[in-house]
């Protein structure tokens, strides 16, 4: 399981095991080399896959651990210890009421880094209630910006808050204090929050409407509102988008679909945008999605086949980049981004906790007899 391979390799990270936004932090970290090893419970909640299909706990090794033993308790701390960092996705003070808390945790480990992720953040009058993506970008101002100009917000699968907002925000905020670490000797707390990671990446949109320039939902050129940026439907009812927002592109746009931009009213004016959108929605659909590709692939519209997953992991641009590969006979993403030193390994599919346990504790300063006592006990299974 990674640790030996990648950009990150050498670094060691406790995951408190947990949903989305905290295991995809984990997968990003361990798919550059470092060694998670995650805590799972005894008796965790059923799952709607068996663990093989679970991909982003893909690279670590898992031990259930009896987090309401004392024993258990020091055995999670001793193995802090000796990490780099840790990621936990409790609510506000769970970690406390363990005795996990950042205080005794960074008494025994000064130099760890202590990542936290929750939805409204360690503190603020929300910071306490239940949530999930939905009603962090809500809160963020991103899901008021989604959709159709005339319809309600729209709401987008969970990468926004639990993905992009969350789980990638925790991992860049774990790697910039492990690079401070490395300098001060001192470790320190991450608090990711999904609502902050949404506002953030809702900075350019901001930017826009500091400078009066923001359309509103569904108007602006990159929103949705556009004819010259939109998905248009094919013959076949299949689907192609259209990124031809710079002049130069939306001129070879016309040339290749046949419009004379003579007898097109000025896209400069908003008010025109209807009217070219039903030209142009006219002209794919003349074609199927295939043949559209044959035409625009390589051509400088900016243009691509809106693709399943199936279809994207079989396209010959990612098949030649890798984007995709296989583990244990799935096909699932690759590791990004990619590096020309220090490349990440091939994942290896998530792990059930407790198999191979003697290997999973392997490096974290137990010995043998000392992991089959506590498997004994029942501290570990």
């Amino acid at each position: 399981m990674s640790g030996d391979k990648g950009p990150l390799a050498g670094l060691r990270i406790i995951e408190m095991a947990g949903l989305a936004p905290g295991p995809f932090a984990a997968m990003m970290l361990a798919d550059m080399g470092a060694q998670v090893l995650r805590i799972d419970r005894p008796d965790p909640t059923p799952r709607a896959m068996p663990q093989r299909f679970y991909f982003t706990d893909r690279n670590r090794r898992s031990i259930a651990v009896d987090l309401k033993s004392p024993d258990g308790i020091a055995l999670v701390g001793r193995l802090l210890a000796s990490a780099d960092a840790l990621i936990e996705g409790f609510r506000p003070g769970v970690m406390e009421r363990l005795g996990l808390g950042p205080e005794p945790c960074l008494a025994l480990n000064p130099k760890l880094v202590y990542g936290r992720m929750t939805g409204w953040g360690q503190e603020g009058p929300m910071a306490m209630a239940p949530g999930h993506d939905i009603n962090y970008i809500a809160l963020s101002g991103a899901l008021e910006a989604i959709g159709e100009a005339d319809g309600p917000p729209v709401v987008p699968l969970n990468l926004v808050g639990d993905f992009g907002g969350g789980g990638m925000y925790l991992a860049f905020g774990i790697a910039c204090a492990l690079i401070e670490s490395a300098r001060s000797g001192k470790g320190q707390i991450v608090d990711a929050a999904m609502v902050d990671g949404a506002a953030s990446l809702m900075t350019y949109f901001f930017s826009q409407r500091a400078g009066d320039t923001w359309a509103g939902r569904g108007r602006s050129v990159t929103g949705g509102g556009s004819p010259f940026y939109a998905v248009y439907e094919t013959r076949d009812g299949k689907y192609v988008s259209i990124g031809s927002a710079e002049p130069k592109f939306y001129a070879e746009l016309l040339r290749h679909t046949g419009l004379d931009k003579a007898g097109l009213p000025d896209r400069a004016d908003r008010t025109n945008w209807p009217a070219i959108r039903a030209q142009l929605a006219e002209v794919f659909r003349s074609r199927t999605r295939d043949e559209w590709c044959a035409r625009l692939e390589t051509s400088e519209i900016c243009f691509a086949p809106v693709l399943s997953m199936d279809e994207a992991a079989a396209h010959p641009h990612n098949r030649a980049r890798g984007t995709f590969i296989e583990v244990d006979g799935m096909v699932q993403p690759a590791p990004a981004p990619r590096f020309s030193r220090t490349p990440a390994a091939v994942p290896e599919a998530g792990v059930e906790p407790g198999v191979d346990l003697q290997a999973a504790l392997a490096g974290w300063g137990l010995d043998a007899a000392e992991i089959d006592r506590l498997a004994a006990a029942g501290i570990v299974a």
